[in-house]
């Protein structure tokens, strides 16, 4: 394997140790600019092209069933998943699991064209590279039938392998402090498989798909009435512990994964009046004594040859490792009534037609508007509600233990009854003095006719915008051809130092989960979204007269008519299985 590595912009002579200042200075090395991109091959090595398929050589493979989308468990309504507790709770099976991974991150197709064939995901990715790798902790659960372990998911063969047996007594005593049925998922990243693409701006698009991730795992609960939190209070070596990521051996002379998260999933029906507050952590002993097991399978190599490694990506995941801190919880873990009971709701789709058809818009017609209802509607499913206590707040955002830091720039384009122009909705209603603040103060903040209260939407300039809409997102024209398209502003700099370095992964975890919510609602108002992970980061900043690095854009986001590429043939998620 070659080691080369590309040349790096002249360091200061005196280069900070402090984990923040490393942070923003990965940040500040990977912006695009009209006059250079961020560092990259510069052309795509297509003989090296990763493998999008992890597998472990000599761990045993166990199949999930592969469900038809009217057996059972049924899907409900889209609509029915964001209203607490009107989706009935499934116990925790093979068939419910196999459920949660399809919708969560198993293929949803084949595209073939010509002699090149390759597949989609529930979980979206930059590129469609995939670096996100998923895992399960399944403790002995009655009806499952499935030994205790830690379980790696094989998207393509839709299956489970098996990389450690767990005693029974060990995993019960660590999932002790949460729910009955509650067992753990986790997530980590493959970075090469992006840096193959992208370059050193790669970790940027690593922690995107971890968010789409987070989302898509969250609304595949969601179908099955179960709970789900990120256990944000587990430090990363644990997570590594847990995941099996740190084991040397079984990563030798391949890539190795980077260990991002862990999460919670229980059925809300097993938490009972006065329950104990739930835990956003494990205990670190005990997760020492249950990685101590026989472990089975080494991964397999996905890429022959790496033409650069790209260091910068290296330094900037050692600096946001997350060390242990102060543990939190998530107080009365009871599932939230649903206030609208009574009122007329539209079945709509089901849950899972919306989560299989969701596909990355390639290009849109330039024509397609919507209404200025759909328009409200969708920007009202990206609000977290942190009015509210967390596991009160609407899915997916009962998920995020974390204030919001991400608020939304909109290019509005074709959206019938608002005025063409540019929009910023905050999030978070009482961040408005500081986002407003932050800004020029030459804007004008007035909220659009019609406008829900509870959407702190405000109008900015009048004005066509779609010029500039592609021109900040690297020239494309599906940032100008849609309806509207939006760049997510970060609370940056601030929030870090507040926070510590750990959480500059987080800010685009969030930006990820908002994307993925975006592209469900895009589906469900019968239109597409794409999500756009290149942008030339500055100029998105001096076009709102962003100071310093009080905000910094981390992703883009285009939702319109998409134009099909007929040349192209659509098979089934398994058509290669003969099961």
């Amino acid at each position: 394997m070659s080691t080369e590595k590309p040349t790096s912009p002249p360091a200061p002579e005196s280069v900070s140790t402090d984990p923040v200042d490393q942070v923003i200075r990965y940040h500040l090395q990977t912006k695009h600019h009209f006059n250079r991109y961020a560092r990259s091959m510069g052309f795509l090595d297509w003989a090296n092209q990763p493998d999008p398929f992890r597998r472990f050589a000599g761990a045993e493979l166990i199949p999930l069933p592969l469900l038809k989308p009217d057996e059972e468990p049924a899907s409900p309504a889209y609509d029915e998943i964001y209203r607490p507790g009107k989706v009935p709770s499934q116990l925790v099976t093979v068939r419910s699991l196999s459920r949660f991974f399809e919708f969560a991150l198993a293929l949803s197709a084949w595209k073939k064209g010509g002699e090149t064939e390759w597949a989609l995901r529930s979980n979206p990715s930059s590129g469609n590279l995939h670096p996100t790798e998923g895992y399960v902790v399944l403790p002995q659960i009655d009806g499952l039938g499935m030994q205790p372990a830690l379980y790696h998911y094989a998207p393509k063969e839709h299956g489970l392998e098996r990389r450690a047996a767990f005693p029974a007594e060990a995993v019960a005593q660590l999932l002790a402090p949460f729910p009955p049925g509650a067992f753990l998922f986790g997530l980590s990243s493959v970075h090469w498989r992006e840096a193959w693409k992208y370059g050193e701006r790669a970790f940027r698009y690593c922690n995107h798909d971890i968010g789409h991730a987070l989302g898509s795992a969250r609304v595949a609960a969601a179908t099955l009435g179960w709970n789900m939190a990120l256990l944000d209070g587990v430090d990363q070596n644990t997570v590594a512990m847990v995941l099996g990521t740190h084991r040397v051996d079984d990563f030798a002379g391949v890539e190795p994964e980077h260990p991002d998260c862990l999460c919670m999933l229980w059925p809300h029906g097993t938490v009972t009046q006065g329950a104990a507050e739930i835990p956003l952590s494990l205990d670190a002993a005990l997760v020492k004594d249950l990685s101590n097991v026989s472990w089975q399978g080494k991964a397999n190599r996905l890429s022959g040859e790496h033409g650069v490694h790209w260091d910068a990506i290296d330094a900037v995941a050692d600096a946001s490792w997350k060390l242990p801190q102060a543990q939190p919880v998530l107080s009365n873990p009871l599932p939230a009534t649903d206030e609208a009971t009574g009122t007329t709701h539209d079945v709509g789709p089901p849950a899972g037609q919306i989560i299989r058809q969701r596909r990355s818009a390639v290009s849109f017609d330039g024509r397609t508007s919507i209404s200025a209802a759909t328009f409200f509607r969708i920007l009202q499913r990206v609000m977290p509600r942190t009015e509210r206590p967390q596991l009160e707040r609407p899915m997916p955002w009962d998920l995020w233990p974390h204030a919001p830091a991400i608020h939304l720039m909109i290019f509005v384009h074709r959206v019938e009854g608002l005025t063409p122009g540019l929009y910023v909705l905050v999030r978070d209603r009482a961040k408005l003095p500081l986002v407003q603040q932050s800004l020029n103060p030459e804007l004008v903040w007035t909220q659009p006719p019609g406008c829900p209260e509870d959407l702190s939407l405000y109008w900015l300039l009048e004005g066509d915008a779609k010029r500039a809409a592609a021109q900040v997102s690297c020239h494309q024209e599906i940032a100008a051809d849609s309806a509207f398209s939006l760049g997510m502003l970060a609370e940056f700099e601030g929030r870090l130092r507040q926070a510590g370095a750990w959480f500059y992964p987080r800010l685009f975890w969030e930006a990820g989960l908002l994307g993925q919510v975006l592209y469900l609602e895009a589906e469900a108002a019968g239109v597409r979204g794409t999500g756009i992970g290149c942008f030339f980061d500055d100029p998105v900043h001096e076009m709102l007269g962003v100071q310093g690095l009080s905000f910094q854009s981390l992703y883009h986001f285009t939702i319109g008519g998409p134009v099909e590429d007929r040349r192209m043939m659509t098979l089934p998620p398994y058509h290669h299985l003969n099961r």
